[in-house]
């Protein structure tokens, strides 16, 4: 197995945080509920919000449609927890 480096650690960390608080706060509904309703992998589901998987992106994109946000919108939540230091483009 590979060893990750630092930022992508990190970047693993910080969108699986914004994902669960999104499901927690606006859908309010457990990770199980979650993931059954939205045809999603309970397991792999919570291996994201704990940031110990690196995700696919279509999975990301699913993720994002069942949380009823742009894939656009989570990635600049993302970027803007992370700060300038970790943008995933330049402007």
């Amino acid at each position: 197995m590979q060893q990750k480096d630092e930022k992508t650690v990190k970047l693993a960390q910080t969108l699986g945080a914004i994902i669960k608080d999104l499901r927690q706060n606006n859908l309010q509904c457990s990770i199980n509920q979650f993931a059954h309703e939205y045809d999603l992998d309970v397991g792999n589901t919570s291996r994201v919000e704990k940031g110990s998987i690196d995700v696919k992106f279509v999975t990301l994109w699913k993720i994002a449609e069942a949380l009823q946000i742009k894939l656009s919108t989570l990635v600049a939540l993302v970027e803007d927890e992370l700060g300038n230091d970790f943008q995933f483009y330049d402007v």
